[in-house]
């Protein structure tokens, strides 16, 4: 990809949003929103807000040292100070934060300001408890944005601006180059091999048959290659690739397009590979199953990349040295490219003037280029500017950050080279996260599941390929179809 080329209009499908030019001059020295809004602040009278984040390790403490540095400069400037405060995890955050806009007992105040997803940011909007950001900013303020990354925030589709942009995730795929190499020497694979789902599934195969030869006297120990951390995102971007939206949004409601010879496409390249062990899904995340040796490559947030790890540990005597490989995210053969937008923005309570322009003021800041650019690679994630996220920008920021992520920078071309190609952020709906829930689970689950049915099969006895074969009946998946339209429909109700 061309050094320094900005990735900007490069998204498949993207929410059309043309920002109201609410901060636009009417009639003589009328100010505009945005100027009103930096008016309101003074440094004489600083005005405090609180920030909830599900920052933790590392990604707290670049936050935290970019508050810092906020408070201590352009903060100090304009009458503004910033205080931050880690809720846990996403799913932390989001139960605390929903609890506090309903005031239920025991729930702590709303913060100013919040991270959150689309599907969380909406649920509190329901309550009336979201600013509208779009008159904070001018319209040059608005054009420095990825036009994909600020429409995101755009959650009811009217030109608003209720989530902002502060760093942005793919997916890549993310390989042990060091052992992979092994197996490509012996079998002749290749690393282009993986650039497509059909291929993946035959070198997991391969490879699964590769490493069982190597004990011919115990069949059925082959090895597997691959894992996903993100179901969800798999069938949904999968389905896209094919030429279907697995999910229908109209008006904030869903429905459901379960197309068979789609589903049956991302069926045979994830439960069949699954229940033959050429894939798997142990550990947390696919991470650690590399890191145990366990797994060879996975597919995952271009933000785990920071995770990776950097020794296959197999025991307490056994470890060495890995070194990563990154490749774009894959797509069926012959499908469009697509691949998930992800990253939470921050969501601005709806208060006053003076506390929401503070917000704004932070986060306008904290986007900036130099900031920007920073966190981003502290955080493993990419830029929201266009500006900062060209391969240039980050390239040069890695090697003179001390500190900074080789992974990150291994990583990089993989994640703008997906972001490239065209990503898909799913609008917020109601039923949205109980929906998100089903896809993640339904197909795993069941994979993990018929999986342990075939290793119990073969330990009693069973040949690997009869312990297999009930499972690889077409009538298993129409079951499972069946099964997901049920669950999806009560989810989405």
């Amino acid at each position: 990809m061309r050094a320094g080329r900005i990735i900007g209009t490069c998204v498949l499908f993207a929410l059309t949003a043309v920002f109201a030019c609410v901060g636009c001059t009417t009639a003589g020295d009328q100010k505009s929103p945005a100027t009103e809004a930096k008016s309101v602040l003074d440094p004489s009278d600083p005005v405090q807000v609180e920030l909830w984040t599900y920052y933790n390790g590392t990604q707290q403490q670049a936050f935290e040292d970019l508050v810092k540095k906020f408070n201590a400069g352009r903060g100090k400037d304009v009458g503004v100070v910033v205080t931050s405060a880690s809720q846990g995890g996403v799913n932390d955050l989001a139960s605390a934060v929903t609890d506090a806009a309903q005031e239920l007992v025991g729930s702590a105040p709303m913060p100013d300001a919040f991270l959150a997803y689309s599907d969380t940011a909406s649920v509190i909007d329901g309550f009336g408890r979201v600013a509208d950001l779009s008159g904070y900013l001018t319209d040059d303020e608005k054009g420095k944005y990825v036009e994909s990354f600020l429409a995101e925030g755009d959650i009811n589709g009217n030109g608003g601006l209720k989530v902002f942009p502060v760093g942005k995730s793919t997916e890549t795929l993310q390989a042990n180059l060091t052992d992979w190499q092994k197996f490509a020497d012996k079998t002749g694979s290749k690393l282009d091999g993986l650039a497509t789902i059909e291929g993946i599934t035959a070198i997991a195969q391969r490879y699964y048959e590769w490493t069982d030869a190597q004990t011919p006297d115990v069949p059925g120990d082959g090895r597997p290659f691959f894992g996903r951390d993100a179901m969800a995102n798999y069938l949904i971007t999968g389905s896209k690739q094919l030429g279907h939206e697995l999910l229908v949004i109209k008006e904030g409601a869903c429905t459901f397009d379960l197309d068979r010879t789609t589903m049956k496409a991302l069926w045979d390249n994830y439960y069949v590979p699954m229940v033959q062990g050429w894939f798997s899904a142990e550990g947390k995340f696919r991470s650690d199953a590399v890191k145990t040796g366990d797994l060879i490559c996975y597919l995952g947030s271009s933000s785990s990349v920071v995770y990776f790890p950097k020794t296959v540990t197999i025991d307490d005597q056994t470890s060495y040295p890995i070194e990563l490989a990154a490749l774009a995210s894959p797509t069926f053969e012959g499908g469009v490219p697509c691949a998930p937008q992800q990253g939470a923005g921050f969501v601005v309570t709806k208060s006053n003037e003076k506390k929401e322009a503070a917000c704004v003021e932070f986060l306008k800041w904290f986007t900036d280029k130099e900031q920007s650019t920073s966190f981003s690679i502290s955080a493993g994630y990419v830029p929201v500017t266009k500006e900062a996220l060209t391969l240039e920008n980050l390239e040069s920021a890695v090697h003179s950050m001390e500190g900074a992520s080789e992974n990150y920078l291994v990583n990089l071309p993989a994640t703008l080279e997906t972001i490239e190609n065209g990503v898909y952020a799913t609008p917020p709906f109601e039923g949205g996260v109980q929906v998100r829930s089903v896809l993640g689970r339904s197909l795993s689950d069941k994979a993990v599941a018929d999986r342990a049915a075939v290793v119990a099969a073969i330990e009693a006895g069973a040949t690997p390929a009869d312990a297999v074969a009930p499972y690889l009946e077409e009538a298993v998946f129409d079951v499972w179809l069946s099964d997901l339209a049920a669950e999806l429909k009560t989810a989405a109700a």
